[in-house]
């Protein structure tokens, strides 16, 4: 199924936009947001989109300002302005009645989404969600780590290493390895669409400065845990029990908060959780969603 691209102006940014339309509509139409990094709708969601439409859902799946085919924004990113980034998304696509899925920084939007616009998603689905942490690592050395990362970041040798790597192709396969752990869905077609996206894009830069914004010496900006127990929509938290950068005792624990959350295991799968299993990622995604259709079918009297 192709997908149709357009550019939508918003009030404070102009995006591109990839839709996969059914044949009938017969779901709640579905908002995805990509991840940070050399990501993109297109890397991320390319073999998600057409398999949700093929049940029934107009899916929707905008480059954020600065990735993928959008111009980047007049403004730095942050946490807060992706947020209501995402209401003027939702506003502009004319979405009523939706569900929201969001990877690692899109997971961190999508919580942000639900808190900024209570009760508006019928249901929302979290994949390596970022916003469950206080820092980017956990245990005895969390701490070292956490302020290691935040002096690379500060002195520009992180964004300096990460340029590095991505001029390489042995050096982006063996860093895809963590995010991608099954060798058979880590293909060279990959590492060539990542490579093109860190080279030819904005997406490494504007997620610098989200990166700057969100890390702290000693902690990050935003921690969503504590704020999970008023979000009344359905939750699926899918996360693979191989991702190294969000531990899943803290999806555990978001899970439990959540008064309507459920969380699937992965196994075998890294941080790119849909990218690595995307025979289990979809059809779980896809029961999520059906079972917010019924939820929200009234019953004969």
């Amino acid at each position: 199924m192709e997908a149709r691209r357009s550019r939508i102006d918003l009030p404070h940014a102009t995006v591109s936009v990839l839709e996969w339309l059914p044949a009938e509509e017969t779901g709640a139409p579905v908002l995805l947001l990509h991840g940070g990094g050399a990501d993109s709708a297109e890397l991320s969601w390319g073999e998600v989109g057409p398999a949700l439409a093929a049940a029934g859902h107009r899916t929707v799946a905008p480059d954020h300002p600065g990735f993928g085919q959008s111009p980047r924004a007049q403004w730095a990113l942050t946490q807060e302005k992706l947020v209501r980034h995402v209401a003027e998304l939702v506003e502009a696509l004319d979405l009523s009645d939706y569900a929201v899925a969001g990877l690692s920084l899109g997971g961190g939007m999508t919580i942000g989404h639900l808190l900024d616009q209570p009760g508006r998603a019928r249901a929302a689905i979290l994949l390596g969600c970022y916003g469950l942490m206080p820092r980017l690592a956990d245990g005895f050395l969390g701490p070292v780590t956490h302020l290691s990362s935040f002096l690379l970041l500060r002195s520009g040798l992180l964004a300096a290493l990460t340029r590095s790597y991505a001029r390489n192709d042995a050096a982006m396969e063996r860093g895809l390895r963590d995010l991608v752990r099954n060798p058979q869905a880590r293909t060279s077609a990959l590492v060539q669409a990542v490579m093109a996206e860190a080279a030819t894009g904005t997406g490494m830069e504007v997620f610098g400065e989200w990166q700057r914004d969100q890390v702290l010496w000693n902690r990050l900006r935003t921690v969503y845990t504590d704020r999970l127990s008023p979000i009344e929509t359905p939750v699926l938290l899918v996360h693979g029990d191989r991702d190294t950068g969000v531990p899943i005792a803290r999806v555990e624990t978001a899970a439990e908060l959540l008064p309507s959350g459920t969380i699937l295991e992965v196994p075998g799968a890294g941080h790119w959780v849909q990218r690595d299993r995307p025979d289990l990622v979809i059809p779980a995604m896809l029961d999520h969603l059906r079972s917010g259709d019924h939820a929200s079918t009234p019953r004969p009297e």
